[in-house]
């Protein structure tokens, strides 16, 4: 029998979203597969749109609102799958993305090798989803993915990866306290578990991007500035546990500075904890640049209000797109034959 897959989806006030979420984990092409999803505590409708989905090999369950990495924790606990398929609860994948890393797992037959995928951003409209490469878009060892993920400021979206128990096992639970970066941190420790990661091109996976609403969403949250913190000190041990060499020093300066620009003013503790860190590693950390459209608010108004800008405008640009892109959805669905559901178009989800 071919092994089973549990697609493990956490769920927090998604009721726009959940279905659809659960109507790709449904159609997913790989056929012995199970459906975990962990309602979160909502406030909204989640679990009423879930629990319409229940049936044998889709199972909803709900807890006190804990956090998503609480969520994650307890749908592990309840599956049985020998690959496990994490999915958050407003997030798509192509029909055959478990299918295709499957096919690729069945060749190595190692099952300390990860799985990585293609991904891409939508909001609304998954047709106008742009796939692009990146430097971690190919088959890679442990150190060298987490030295190209900190010297680019990349990252492989939760959704793309494939996961064996075994993996999961040795990686340990979700950290609870890692309230931003929880997924970076959690997927920096099984990749140490792992013997290398392969990236299956064909398989997809299509991340809605919501802006300032997104729960990686750090802005002027204190509690998640310290956590991001924290995630940042462990990602630097973590490679250097691997390597310790000059480029790996060096991937680690460059990932310490392009994130000081989150900290800098309001957390000058946490800058200067950084500037520590760098010495130890050989280097010293710049006070961050603000690009162009804000460096000239800085010049004439000071850094505070710079840096309400540069938290403030984006927001205001992220819900212009998704309202021109919400509103175009609409128009274009209303068009859809019934049957085929509004991710139906150009044969994506």
């Amino acid at each position: 029998m071919k092994p089973l897959v549990s697609i493990l989806i956490p769920a927090y006030n998604a009721e726009g979203w959940i279905a659809d979420t659960l109507r790709t984990a449904i159609a997913q092409t790989w056929p012995h597969k199970e459906i975990i999803v962990v309602d979160d505590g909502s406030t909204d409708r989640t679990l009423v749109v879930a629990r319409k989905f229940e049936s044998e090999g889709i199972c909803v369950v709900t807890q006190q609102n804990q956090g998503a990495a609480a969520a994650r924790n307890k749908a592990f606990s309840l599956c049985h799958g020998e690959y496990i398929q994490w999915l958050d609860a407003d997030d798509l994948l192509s029909p055959d993305k478990i299918a295709k890393q499957m096919e690729v797992a069945a060749r190595y037959n190692d099952r300390r090798t990860l799985f990585s995928s293609a991904w891409g951003s939508f909001t609304y409209q998954t047709y106008r989803t742009k796939f692009l490469s990146t430097a971690l878009c190919h088959d890679l060892s442990p150190v060298e993915w987490l030295k190209r993920k900190m010297q680019f400021n990349l990252h492989m979206q939760t959704a793309t990866w494939l996961t064996s128990r075994e993996l999961a096992e040795a990686a340990g639970p979700w950290n609870t306290r890692m309230y931003s970066d929880d997924d970076g941190e959690y997927f920096c420790r099984v990749i140490l578990s792992s013997n290398g990661i392969r990236f299956v091109s064909s398989a997809r996976v299509y991340y809605r991007a919501v802006g300032t609403m997104r729960l990686s969403y750090i802005g002027q949250s204190n509690k998640k500035l310290d956590a991001m913190w924290g995630s940042m000190q462990l990602h630097v041990g973590y490679v250097r546990s691997l390597e310790d060499s000059e480029a790996t020093r060096a991937a680690c300066l460059t990932y310490l500075q392009n994130w000081m620009i989150h900290f800098y003013p309001n957390r000058v503790d946490i800058f200067e904890k950084a500037g520590h860190l760098a010495k130890e590693l050989g280097g010293e950390l710049r006070v961050p640049s603000l690009s162009w459209k804000y460096a000239w608010i800085r010049a004439l108004f000071g850094w505070p209000l710079a840096k309400r800008a540069q938290l403030l405008l984006p927001s205001i640009r992220w819900s212009i797109v998704r309202f021109y892109d919400k509103t175009l959805f609409r128009i274009e669905s209303g068009k859809l034959n019934a049957d085929t559901g509004p991710y139906a178009q150009n044969g994506n989800p």
